[in-house]
């Protein structure tokens, strides 16, 4: 499996679980760690910990190994390990915050229908 198509089962997964503002930005060319980061939020909690779990077991019944969940127990940031993808599930005050998107900001970004619809 490609890493578009990974990208596209995490950001669906994320979906699932009503997670806010899914982007997802191509890391190709600006950084060697991955191919994609998908970015998303939840309101409280209990959803940030549930679209976590849910990319897991979407990528696990697809194969894919997780190579790490970091952050699970504050479910503050939470970021699952895809390899090609890494995804990176915030609370919504600390999106805000730590504003990814910004920092990578020479990334093109990819809008979760962009994502969805290819």
């Amino acid at each position: 499996m490609d890493s578009k198509e990974l990208v596209k089962i995490a950001a669906q997964a994320c979906d699932n679980k009503r997670a806010n503002d899914i982007v997802v930005l191509d890391m190709e060319g600006v950084s060697l760690i991955t191919d994609y980061f998908l970015i998303c939020d939840g309101s409280n909690e209990r959803q940030v910990q549930a679209i976590a779990k849910e990319v897991k077991e979407q990528a696990e019944k697809q194969g894919i190994e997780v190579k790490r969940v970091e952050g699970e127990k504050s479910a503050r940031w939470i970021l699952v390990d895809l390899d090609d993808v890494v995804c990176h599930i915030f609370h919504k005050d600390e999106r805000h915050h730590y504003n990814l998107e910004k920092l990578w900001g020479d990334a093109d970004t990819l809008p979760y229908e962009g994502i969805a619809n290819s």
